[in-house]
């Protein structure tokens, strides 16, 4: 397509629109394929904003309410904008016995983000997540895939600050 028939946005520049093209291009004479396409512009994008999905149901020849139904069902995907790190915080029993609460507070209020949201600046992105496995570490907290055991409130932003 011509770069004047590319839906405005923002956050989604000329060379992600030709990768998004090339994708569905991709994509579209195979059944199904609509969470591989919405999988795949996810990893251009970092999310998918309104306008990407309906510019893939276009494509796709689908429904606009049938790709948002797929997009908003599966936590695979999300329609928000997300950090470049995602810091996941375990909810689990032994994780809030210790003290994981008051770790939340503190994230909470040094960066201004709640469970679930991103920072103002997209830095970081906050999950409480059910379980992470490491009970024997708990509290546990995640950045990307870095793990971090006995994390105490008073030392948490000391260890976030490390991911710019």
């Amino acid at each position: 397509m011509a770069d004047d028939v590319y839906p405005h946005h923002s956050d989604i520049t000329g060379d992600m629109w030709k990768k998004i093209d090339e994708i569905i291009a991709a994509n579209k004479d195979i059944p199904g394929a609509v969470i591989t396409v919405l999988r795949e512009c996810q990893d251009v994008v970092g999310y998918l904003p309104i306008e990407l999905i309906d510019y893939i149901s276009y494509g796709l020849n689908l429904s606009r309410s049938e790709v948002f139904g797929i997009a908003s069902f599966y936590a695979l995907f999300s329609l928000e904008p997300k950090g470049r790190h995602l810091i996941k915080v375990c909810m689990g029993t032994a994780c809030y016995v210790k003290g994981i609460k008051e770790v939340i507070n503190r994230i909470n209020n040094e960066y201004q983000v709640k469970e679930g949201g991103t920072t103002e600046d997209r830095r970081f992105s906050l999950e409480a997540v059910r379980c992470l496995g490491a009970c024997g570490l708990a509290p546990v907290v995640v950045v990307d895939q870095d793990t971090y055991g006995g994390v105490k409130a008073d030392r948490v932003i000391e260890t976030i600050e490390k991911y710019e």
